[in-house]
């Protein structure tokens, strides 16, 4: 019996690194989309002070290019929805969301 309850516990502290692991990588990946979009959502703060006369440059490589203050801020818009999006879809399948098929507590 007792070994037995050495094996169950074996089991469960091995979903248990596995489930550690699965949270380090979404925690991780949480702390890259939030970094990415509190980015673009200063620029867009920022591009939103702007007069419509303004010069916008953008860098591509080593140059600088001209831009449109209305295609620059279409772009940034673009950017959050696309980084919300795929936040959306991160968090369906984190390991905070999963549900757990047995009760809390019992090995």
């Amino acid at each position: 019996e007792q070994q037995e309850f050495v094996k169950k516990l074996q089991s469960e502290r091995e979903k248990l690194q596995v489930l550690t692991k699965e949270f380090q990588k979404f925690v991780s990946t949480r702390q890259q989309f939030d970094a990415q979009l509190n980015e673009n959502e200063l620029v867009l703060s920022e591009f939103n002070r702007l007069k419509s006369s303004a010069e916008v440059f953008k860098l591509v490589g080593p140059v600088l290019v001209k831009q449109e203050l209305s295609e620059a801020v279409g772009t940034v818009k673009k950017r959050i929805t696309f980084i919300k999006g795929n936040w959306s879809a991160a968090t369906r399948t984190s390991p905070p969301r999963r549900k757990n098929k047995r009760s809390p507590g019992k090995i």
